[in-house]
């Protein structure tokens, strides 16, 4: 019996502009139009103040290594060890991902780096947006 693969996000209408932007290779944020507040994840309303008055624009894609573990156990679909991370966007939220493009350790994995969105396609409706380190 094939091993099953990782698992994958089911699209929402309310997420549903995210994982566009992913297919195409833009991470997409909200921003309130009454305060201004940037967050993730999509909702449709504000956390900040609750206002339905909110816009979807294309983030930069930089963002800096908040906190991580180093899982060596990997589930289906995933390959030990791998790194769960939170990520500090340039925007100012925060998203778990994995990093990747680097070793999986400590030495390298070091918080405060800079990281850059790298997307990855697992099938022809979904990319997840991963982080490397950036380059230069």
């Amino acid at each position: 019996m094939a091993e099953p693969g990782r698992p994958l996000p089911q699209p929402t209408p309310e997420t549903q502009h995210f994982w566009d932007g992913a297919k195409a290779g833009e991470l997409r944020l909200q921003r309130c139009d009454d305060c201004a507040h940037v967050y993730f994840p999509p909702r449709p309303f504000c956390p900040e103040c609750g206002s339905r008055s909110v816009s979807v624009f294309p983030a930069s894609g930089r963002a800096t290594l908040y906190s991580y573990v180093i899982h060596h156990r990997a589930p289906p679909g995933f390959e030990a060890p791998y790194a769960i991370a939170v990520v500090e966007l340039e925007e100012g939220p925060r998203m778990m991902t994995n990093i990747v493009d680097t070793p999986q350790t400590p030495e390298a994995l070091q918080l405060d780096m800079a990281l850059e969105v790298a997307f990855e396609a697992m099938n022809d409706e979904i990319s997840l947006p991963l982080f490397r380190p950036a380059e230069g």
